[in-house]
């Protein structure tokens, strides 16, 4: 690993939203910026929702080359970018922008984050029932990867119009039927009953509200995938019901170390070195646990 010094041709990286206290982001691209020698380093930025426009303006102000996207800002960003690439745009969401000479692209590595953790793990889920939980952007890139694959989606937010939005949005990009429900405990029960494979993908079960599931756990059954996005902690409350249920679980440390890597790479232009980034993303939440 190369002697890094921080200096005057130092690249600037790092991930905005808010909240950010339980982010490992940046021991995760640091480690890796360290293994490939590059002079990169990679802060985090709390932003909120009213200082969005300014901080946009920064990155480009700053000279800063890359960003990370985060909760709550993955779809309100877009109109505040120079340009948005063809995937991003059709998901609606956008969780990486590139400084380009001073141009803001925005990018979508989420959805082939989620693809590639799939494949990873061997699921196919082309022909499976999917529940998806939630409707903001990190929704949006697993339904629309689901969707690439031929699964059948059900989309349940707790404000219905948001998964209203959502299933159009998806089914007008895709050419597939997305079905949209409120988050209730009766649509909850009645989606979980067909479902093969269930995706938490809200910020609910995040430390420091960890004792919290967006679903019963008496709803989980042996024979379902259950995805979760969130990964500080680790096992969540919803991965530790499933897991006690018999269910086969996939945290969410997975799909962030793929997300990231593929960040990473549109940033440097490098092959990122993944199972590194995981290890030094799982390592900071031990620290962080503790």
């Amino acid at each position: 690993m190369a002697d890094f010094e921080l200096n005057g041709s130092t690249m600037v990286c790092g991930v905005m939203g808010d909240p950010l206290e339980h982010s490992v982001s940046p021991a995760m691209h640091n480690a890796a910026f360290r293994k490939l020698g590059l002079n990169y380093v990679y802060l985090p930025f709390r932003v909120s929702k009213e200082n969005l426009a300014g901080a946009v303006e920064g990155i480009r102000a700053l000279h800063i080359a890359g960003m990370n996207v985060t909760i709550p800002h993955k779809v309100s960003i877009i109109p505040l970018l120079d340009e948005v690439d063809a995937l991003a745009q059709r998901i609606g969401a956008v969780n990486v922008v590139h400084n380009k000479d001073g141009r803001l692209l925005g990018f979508n590595t989420d959805a082939e984050g989620f693809l590639r953790l799939l494949k990873e793990q061997g699921i196919e889920a082309g022909r499976m029932h999917a529940v998806v939980i939630g409707a903001g952007g990190a929704s949006r890139a697993v339904c629309f990867a689901l969707a690439s694959l031929g699964s059948n989606v059900t989309i349940l937010n707790r404000t219905v119009q948001k998964a209203l939005d959502c299933a159009a949005d998806m089914a007008k990009y895709t050419g597939r039927t997305f079905a949209a429900l409120e988050l209730n405990p009766d649509n909850l029960a009645s989606a979980l009953a067909k479902a093969d494979l269930v995706v938490n993908a809200t910020s609910l079960g995040m430390a420091p509200q960890a004792g919290e599931s967006p679903v019963n756990g008496k709803l989980l059954e042996r024979r379902h995938i259950v995805a979760d996005i969130v990964y500080n902690p680790v096992v969540t409350r919803l991965l530790s019901d499933a897991e006690k249920a018999g269910a086969r679980i996939i945290g969410g440390l997975d799909m962030l170390g793929w997300q990231g890597a593929l960040s990473l790479e549109i940033w440097t232009g490098c092959r990122a070195p993944v199972d590194l980034m995981r290890r030094a993303a799982a390592e900071a939440v031990k620290r962080y646990e503790k």
